[in-house]
């Protein structure tokens, strides 16, 4: 019978081990998840890659990055000027 408790209180212990360990993730994840930015560098996104932060390319509403940019430029109509290539 004291072995059949024992297993028992093992049992609860480590349920309450769980919790805890749950509780503590839960309270992490409140205050430190990703916000959406109403302003700033991360506001912005690539539309092509999804790329946040600098380099985001929003002169006539592109909102590329300068990756993507430099490879549909010339679809979108933007001639190189400068060096002969």
């Amino acid at each position: 019978m004291k072995n059949a408790w024992k297993y028992v209180e093992g049992q609860i212990l480590k349920i309450k081990s769980e919790w805890k360990k749950k509780i503590k993730l839960m309270k992490w994840e409140k205050f430190n998840k990703s916000k959406e930015r109403p302003w700033g560098v991360k506001a912005k996104r690539c539309r092509r890659c999804g790329k946040m932060g600098r380099g985001i390319i929003t002169k006539y509403g592109l909102y590329l990055c300068r990756q993507c940019f430099r490879e549909v430029a010339e679809k979108l109509g933007f001639k190189k000027y400068g060096h002969e290539v």
